[in-house]
């Protein structure tokens, strides 16, 4: 019984150590996208984005297509990043549409206050416990972060 017990300990030690590296992960993709200057958020493929991804998933912006994952299984198509603006009415922050009134700053429009990075689909971990089988198969982990932009 008190194997069974260390052994799970381990594996909700490994949930959280991964929970934790994918927020450290989200966190250094928007930290980077937030403080670069001429940005494109509306564009998916802007460099500036797609380096911020691969600094996410590899410790380098310039490792194309993540070919030395920090996380296995983690792919630049799991990461999604939004931006958002303060409503001053409510005060809450909401998503900003790619327009000339919304946050599209190449046609024109304002700043984002925040840019938001997670992934919305999440990243499964399969604890192993021998000889227990978990009835609810694989734990989906769906981190968030939102940081302040201050890129232009």
């Amino acid at each position: 019984m008190l194997v069974l017990l260390l052994v799970g300990m381990v594996q909700i030690a490994k949930v959280t150590y991964t929970y934790y590296t994918l927020r450290k992960t989200l966190y250094t993709a928007a930290r980077y996208v937030a403080t670069q200057q001429g940005v494109d958020l509306c564009n998916g493929a802007d460099p500036a984005m797609l380096a911020a991804i691969n600094l996410a998933l590899t410790g380098n912006s310039t490792d194309p297509g993540g070919v030395n994952p920090i996380l296995p299984a983690l792919t630049a198509d799991m990461i999604t990043m939004n931006i958002e603006r303060v409503d001053p009415t409510s005060g809450v922050p909401g998503a900003c549409d790619c327009s000339i009134t919304g946050c599209d700053t190449n046609a024109g429009g304002g700043e984002p206050d925040f840019v938001v990075v997670s992934i919305p689909n999440g990243y499964s971990v399969t604890p192993v416990i021998p000889g227990v089988s978990l009835p609810s198969g694989p734990i989906l982990l769906r981190p968030t972060v939102r940081v302040p932009f201050g890129g232009t």
